[in-house]
């Protein structure tokens, strides 16, 4: 088994779709750890503010495997693919780390923990202690030292996950 991350954002009915993607997680791979759930503006395009998580569980499926697995639940929760990068979406889950495997072309680990508040803050709550495989400094410490205005997340507490 390799515990992977998964992030996990919506602009489009995001309390709905949010809720309907850690449902059918939970469903598909088990018992999840889930971060705190932030509000931010969306990035690269003007429009309605996202919802964003990041979620751990372990699993046995291969990379392709579970992204084809998190194809279909996105498919599942109304998402639809060839729409522009930067654009709004009902659900957008992103392998964020699989097990410390680091791979280019897989884009293993993500850039995004780095590069986007919205995903490195949930990542070092959930994870404060673990190492990003390439730096080898911790989620939190990667947090403490973020560059970017951290005043753009606003925390939500969303029922039933």
């Amino acid at each position: 088994m390799t515990e992977v991350f998964v992030g996990i954002g919506s602009n489009v009915e995001p309390e709905k779709h949010v809720r309907m993607a850690v449902q059918m997680l939970r469903a598909r791979f088990g018992s999840l750890r889930l971060s705190p759930v932030y509000r931010n503006r969306a990035v690269g395009f003007a429009g309605d503010d996202f919802l964003n998580l990041v979620t751990a569980f372990d699993t046995g499926l291969g990379v392709d495997d579970l992204n084809a697995a998190l194809d279909e639940i996105e498919l599942a929760c109304g998402r639809r693919r060839g729409a522009a990068r930067f654009s709004p979406r009902t659900l957008d889950l992103d392998l964020l780390l699989y097990g410390a495997r680091v791979d280019a072309a897989l884009k293993l680990p993500r850039k995004e923990i780095l590069k986007y508040d919205f995903v490195l803050r949930p990542m070092a709550e959930l994870a404060p202690g673990q190492r990003h495989p390439e730096s080898g400094i911790t989620y939190g410490e990667h947090w403490e030292k973020f560059a970017e205005e951290k005043g753009g997340l606003t925390a939500v507490v969303l029922s039933g996950l």
